[in-house]
């Protein structure tokens, strides 16, 4: 199987989280993987997740429907592309379920998880499509956003 996920990042087209946290692989895979437990975790608070939707499959759905503090809510629909559990799970929104073009597409997202003394490296590249998109969720609050809502799955899972 090729895994397109061994490439380096580019720092003009990537941006990136690298933690080591205090919790198992597949701990961190259900919180992943199980739409329940997407919905307590995936966005900043007071941010919230009111759907999600999961088809665990290469070319299979991933989507989440998000409620602003205001009461906006936007939708997030993409697939699964490289799916090797408790390890690795890729996709993104360039392409909906059944790898059909998606219309506005803004990044791939790549999780890879390994063991790491007692807990597990945690390590995401969101892959743009140009700099603009990249600059653009940076400025949307990628560093901040992606760090609060791993301490949110941190804490969600110690709790479970």
């Amino acid at each position: 199987m090729s895994r397109i996920t061994n490439q380096l990042p580019d720092p003009r087209l990537d941006l990136v989280l690298d933690r080591v946290v205090d919790l198992p692989q597949a701990s961190i895979w259900r919180a992943w993987t199980e739409p329940e437990l997407i919905k307590q975790w995936f966005c900043p608070a007071p941010w919230t997740v009111i759907d999600c939707g999961i088809d665990l499959r290469p070319s299979g759905l991933f989507r989440t429907v998000m409620r602003s503090p205001e009461d906006q809510e936007f939708t997030n629909v993409g697939c699964y592309l490289e799916i090797v559990e408790n390890e690795r799970l890729v996709w993104t929104d360039a392409l909906a379920p059944g790898y059909r073009p998606a219309e506005r597409p803004f990044f791939t997202g790549i999780i890879t998880l390994s063991p790491e003394g007692a807990g597990t490296r945690y390590h995401v590249i969101a892959r743009h499509k140009d700099e603009a998109t990249r600059k653009s969720h940076e400025d949307m609050g990628f560093d901040d956003g992606w760090s609060i809502c791993l301490d949110q799955l941190v804490k969600l899972m110690k709790a479970a």
